[in-house]
């Protein structure tokens, strides 16, 4: 990518998914209370005005757990991507948003440390691609290395990418 074009403007999309309840609730509703908080996250680490950065949610879907331990509850996914990135495509840039997500699925009760791969978890949060910015580095692949596989993230994708980039009422989430 150019100078130029690493300066612009870029979307990024972020996975949701739950399949224990948090101290919030169901997994529906730790995703509901979540948006937010990671709304505000994104505004702040994308070093944005909230006008500038546009999110754009899907309906919440349910789906089967993929892989992981038989006998997991169904998941609650979603995905929110984001217009109008300010800040510029770097390593470190993309590990400290991994970073900060990482924190907001421990206030929700998710322990990395002591999870199976696959199994059960109160909240994920995946950074699915960055414009068209790649990077490969040990703790974060971009875009994604599954994302084309995995449907339980295509669809709600896809259903953001179709939306208004304006704020959807709470209803839609819902829905």
């Amino acid at each position: 990518m150019s100078a130029s074009l690493a300066d612009q403007p870029q979307s990024l999309a972020i996975a949701l998914g739950a399949n224990l309840p948090s101290a919030a609730g169901v997994p529906r509703q730790t995703l509901i209370t979540l948006r937010p908080q990671l709304e505000q996250l994104l505004i702040s680490w994308g070093r944005a005005a909230s006008a500038e950065m546009r999110c754009s949610w899907s309906p919440l879907l349910e789906t089967a757990p993929v892989g992981g331990p038989p006998g997991q509850p169904l998941y609650c996914n979603a995905v929110v991507l984001c217009a109008g990135v300010q800040r510029s495509a770097s390593e470190a840039a993309a590990l400290q948003l991994l970073t900060e997500l990482h924190q907001l699925e421990r206030c929700f009760g998710r322990d990395r440390d002591k999870e199976l791969p696959w199994g059960p978890r109160t909240l994920d949060l995946d950074l699915l691609f960055w414009g068209e910015w790649r990077l490969d580095h040990p703790q974060l692949v971009l875009p994604h290395p599954r994302l084309h596989l995995r449907q339980f993230v295509l669809e709600p994708l896809l259903a953001a990418m179709q939306r208004s980039v304006d704020w959807c009422p709470e209803s839609d989430l819902q829905q």
